[in-house]
């Protein structure tokens, strides 16, 4: 099944939970032991990205330790081109949509699209949107940050992402984000979209994580902040993942 496919048949039954994991060489060290506690938690896929000057190699490499240790759909989220790997499952094609430089909207994009075809893995194409305080990703990505009270900047950026044919839309407050994004802007972004909606960053607890599933987030992230907090993970995923 493709991974598009199990993305859009399961968020028809429930929310979902992502666990993103950074590649970063330096962070290799326990992940397989991470990725084997964190499926059998229940997260339903693994998101591969966070550095961006990782070496395909290396990139390889964590994806085969990742994959190993868990059937669940490995799905690469990419920071540049070399966030490319022929072994995972997937890859988020994304746009940053609220970039200032179309670098990061289509210029990336479009250098990156023949890497993609010969690696032969699934393109699922993404909106992706920085809402504030955005973080490292907000400042790398030049975006110019949503702010909590602009809620129809959010939805209309989600709109187009949908009329532009993307299959995902997400919301992302910045890895580590000292408050996750509200639950009005979710709310809102959600009655306009029919496509299914990812929230991340800032997300530290079951409270937080319930909060943005009963907004309308269909698939919650959770990375950095709580990564090795296996305790809080377990609380956040069971949330997710009651009726």
């Amino acid at each position: 099944m493709k991974v598009k496919d199990f993305i859009y048949r399961e968020t028809k039954k429930r929310a979902l939970h992502f666990s993103l994991i950074d590649p970063d060489k330096n962070k290799i060290n326990g992940m397989e032991k991470k990725v084997k506690i964190l499926d059998r938690l229940g997260t339903d896929a693994f998101m591969i990205g966070g550095s961006t000057n990782i070496k395909t190699k290396t990139l390889d490499n964590v994806v085969k330790k990742i994959k190993k240790n868990t059937k669940k759909p490995v799905i690469l989220f990419p920071g540049a081109l070399s966030g490319v790997s022929r072994y995972a499952d997937a890859i988020f094609f994304l746009s940053l949509l609220n970039s200032k430089k179309a670098r990061y909207t289509t210029w990336t994009q479009a250098f990156g699209a023949p890497i993609v075809k010969k690696s032969k893995i699934e393109p699922i194409g993404m909106g992706y949107i920085i809402v504030e305080p955005g973080g490292v990703v907000g400042r790398v990505g030049k975006a110019k940050l949503v702010k909590h009270s602009k809620i129809h900047w959010a939805v209309n950026f989600s709109l187009a992402a949908q009329y532009f044919g993307m299959s995902l839309v997400y919301l992302e407050a910045g890895s580590g984000a000292e408050k996750p994004v509200p639950a009005k802007m979710i709310r809102a972004v959600k009655k306009a979209i029919s496509i299914p909606l990812i929230v991340g960053g800032g997300i530290r607890s079951a409270a937080q994580a319930r909060a943005a599933v009963r907004a309308g987030a269909d698939i919650i992230v959770t990375g950095t902040a709580i990564e090795n907090n296996f305790h809080a993970m377990k609380e956040i995923i069971n949330s997710i993942k009651k009726k």
